[in-house]
């Protein structure tokens, strides 16, 4: 029996196992609360406000009332159990056939996919891009906000509020730039990744079926196997002459817009039935 989900799971992780390395600055500095971003005056000593009000004493319970409640949330409760129907006996069936097992590495196969090599030597080089081009970004913003606690003292409080709020927004207006760009970037392999997988899938049962494999099990999950039952290096060779390369869209096209158009091979459209062209009507003479 082939699992479809396992070789999905495997799969993914064999092929987006380089990661999507997350933008150095747009989302770790979000999460940080825009540490090392330049704050608002206003918003900085909301922030770092002193607190005078001192906090409310909890409520002292009596002994024998928290007593009572601690025996309480001890005890499990004892809710209604309405009546179930009883289960009818199942007619006996004939028994499943013997087990004809074979052994493969989804991961190795990813590994020695020339499709996987060119997803991801193609979508490493647009991770490393964007990489530089946040840090190029937070490095700018950086020399503005120096720039602009330099001129702090020649500018009026009107000057600084709107050069404070020109900053923000250009940093947020690049944070959304960046997440949008790293999506798109995620989709793209996602597409790649689905051709593989739904290849992967049919060549497995290809492979199996000729071998009389009726049970193939993933190789890191088998404690001992005989190297004759791993079908690893007859599932990758057999792959890599049906699906050399995939289609990867391109770095400045949203996959799913393309997808939405239905003008290329995406994994939004794959399992559409191709359409039949019209035969052409016969020349008249």
């Amino acid at each position: 029996m082939l699992r479809k989900s396992g070789i999905r799971l495997l799969a993914a992780t064999a092929l987006l196992g380089w990661g999507y390395q997350a933008i150095s600055g747009a989302h770790a500095q979000a999460a940080n609360g825009n540490a090392g971003w330049f704050v608002p005056k206003t918003a900085q000593s909301a922030a770092h406000a002193p607190q005078h009000e001192a906090a409310p004493s909890p409520v002292q319970l009596p002994a024998s009332a928290a007593d009572s409640e601690e025996a309480q949330s001890q005890n499990p409760p004892i809710l209604p159990q309405p009546p179930v129907p009883k289960a009818p006996d199942v007619a006996k069936s004939a028994p499943p056939p013997a087990p004809i097992i074979g052994v493969i590495s989804v991961p190795e196969v990813m590994r020695l996919s020339s499709a996987a090599q060119q997803a991801e030597r193609v979508l490493g080089a647009r991770r490393d891009d964007l990489a530089r081009d946040a840090q190029k970004e937070q490095a700018g913003w950086r020399d503005e906000q120096q720039k602009l606690q330099g001129q702090a003292r020649t500018m009026s409080s009107t000057q600084i509020q709107a050069s404070e709020r020109q900053l923000q927004e250009r940093v947020l207006a690049a944070q959304k730039d960046f997440r949008n760009r790293n999506r798109v970037i995620q989709e793209a392999a996602q597409v790649s990744l689905g051709q593989i997988e739904r290849e992967l899938i049919q060549i497995i049962r290809q492979v199996a079926a000729s071998h009389g494999m009726n049970l193939v099990l993933h190789r890191e999950q088998v404690a001992l196997s005989q190297e004759s039952l791993d079908i690893t290096q007859q599932v990758a060779s057999q792959l890599n002459g049906v699906l050399p390369t995939v289609f990867i869209p391109a770095a400045d096209v949203d996959p799913e817009v393309l997808a939405k158009s239905g003008t290329m091979p995406t994994t939004a459209d794959a399992d559409k039935p191709a359409s039949v062209p019209t035969p052409a009507a016969p020349a008249k003479h």
